[in-house]
């Protein structure tokens, strides 16, 4: 497991908590705009060791409240279950960041009681989840899979669009709002350019733009939340 990056503090990560965000390197998606490009590969720096993060954790006690595990794609690591339990132990609630790309994994964390509570990315709509991915052999279905399990409710869940112009349509916001028909949350989170994107060659949506997105999206879904609009 490389652990490559480690955000001390955020109010924003873990919805209605106080928590640290992991970062996990290696990802089997290769997003074009994706904003941790520095995680994707295999030689992803290693930058601190699962003991420096848990004596990290365990003088926060009682400052944290979570910790929201991302990446990269975190289930890639065969010692996440491990990771995790000890981070439990610790007393912290655990969110975890995922693409859905691997619904075992993902069962067996949620069923193990080692997540309290998951992001899933839908990157696109179905005809153009390929693109979104950077993944031309992808197959939607373990990602139709890990919809379908986080959408029995087992666990405390929400799915999340990055809409990029040059990605994304009102097309695939048409679909996507059919799939996850009835969902609890929703958040369409704005493309920001950045220098470790992968492919810097896109652009955000304006507000208004973001706001037709949500408007499509808000009778199919209970709560559509747009991030990231507060600059545009």
């Amino acid at each position: 497991m490389k652990i490559c990056g480690l955000q001390k503090t955020t109010l924003l990560d873990y919805p209605g908590y106080v928590a640290a965000t992991i970062f996990l390197g290696g990802c089997n998606f290769c997003c074009p705009f994706c904003q941790n490009s520095q995680l994707l590969e295999e030689d992803a720096p290693w930058v601190y060791s699962q003991n420096e993060i848990l004596s990290f954790l365990s003088k926060r006690k009682g400052i944290l409240e979570g910790v929201c595990v991302t990446g990269g794609e975190p289930t890639l690591s065969p010692r996440l279950p491990d990771f995790l339990s000890k981070i439990k132990d610790l007393g912290f609630l655990i969110k975890l960041d995922t693409n859905g790309s691997r619904p075992d994994a993902l069962r067996f964390l949620v069923r193990q009681k080692l997540v309290d509570y998951v992001a899933m990315d839908i990157k696109a709509g179905r005809d153009n989840y390929k693109k979104a991915a950077g993944i031309s052999s992808l197959s939607l279905s373990q990602i139709e899979e890990s919809v379908k399990f986080l959408m029995e409710g087992t666990v405390s869940y929400e799915f999340r669009t990055t809409a990029v112009k040059g990605i994304h349509t009102e097309k695939d916001f048409m679909d996507i709002r059919l799939w996850i028909k009835g969902c609890p949350h929703y958040y369409i989170q704005n493309y920001v350019e950045s220098e470790n994107v992968l492919q810097p060659v896109f652009q955000s949506f304006s507000r208004p733009e973001l706001e037709n997105f949500a408007s499509l999206m808000s009778s199919y879904v209970e709560t559509v939340i747009l991030r990231g609009v507060e600059n545009y």
